[in-house]
């Protein structure tokens, strides 16, 4: 991997718990192939576009990288569910990334409901260019998964097919139809596609206890997560 700079932030605001501070080193790269980027995904890292970040938080250590192991995954009642809610009606169409004024104004309208809901940052309307470098210009070829009920884009995700796992980059979706649990119907087919392709996990990012935007990564389970020390156990709430 040919890396440009590093850096890390000065302390703020936890962005997942704001009674909390935290610090976040950021590596940016001129090059990576995927082999690089899985040992990095392994040790705790993630990354947008040629970006890749983890927390170095001066005292708080509860975001945790979690993985779900495909073999082993059973989904649960409330998955099944959201499941058999989307399974004939979702058209699922997977190819390479791109930006048009659909995703763009998907991107503003799920932002703008986290906002409201969640208390998520406001976020101004996203830019043609901001979104081509955080979700379509990558140092390898990255899978974009879009869903559509009927001619509707309703969601749109973003996948790393590396060989030791799918690793979910990113989710949204049309707040219009959260009643459908597009999230969860979206970590199932990946995990589906996972145990088609014969990987044996994939990742799902940080796990956050306390934050209700991330919590929901524990529920697919059996799951692993990274613990200080680099080794991948398994996980207990």
């Amino acid at each position: 991997m040919q890396s440009l700079f590093t850096y890390i932030s000065p302390p703020g605001q936890c962005g997942y718990l704001p009674d909390q501070q935290w610090q976040l080193r950021y590596e940016v790269a001129g090059q990576m192939e995927r082999g690089d980027y899985a040992a990095r995904l392994q040790a705790g890292w993630r990354r947008f576009g040629f970006s890749l970040f983890r927390p170095e938080c001066p005292t708080c250590r509860r975001c945790m990288s979690l993985r779900v192991d495909v073999a082993r995954f059973r989904p649960n009642d409330s998955q099944k569910r959201a499941r058999k809610a989307n399974a004939r009606d979702i058209q699922l169409v997977v190819g390479p990334p791109g930006v048009t004024p659909e995703k763009l104004a998907l991107y503003d309208k799920f932002h703008a409901s986290q906002t409201e809901r969640k208390g998520w940052p406001e976020h101004g309307p996203e830019s043609a260019t901001s979104y081509i470098e955080t979700f379509v210009n990558n140092p390898f070829v990255t899978e974009e998964w879009c869903y559509y009920l009927g001619p509707h884009l309703v969601g749109v995700g973003y996948v790393d097919n590396l060989r030791v796992g799918l690793s979910a980059i990113y989710f949204y979706h049309d707040p219009a139809e959260r009643n459908r649990s597009l999230g969860t119907f979206n970590v199932l087919s990946v995990i589906a596609a996972a145990a088609a392709r014969g990987l044996p996990h994939v990742y799902l990012g940080f796990f956050v206890a306390g934050c209700s935007s991330l919590e929901y990564k524990a529920k697919f389970r059996p799951n692993e997560t990274l613990q200080p020390n680099g080794e991948w156990r398994p996980f207990v709430e």
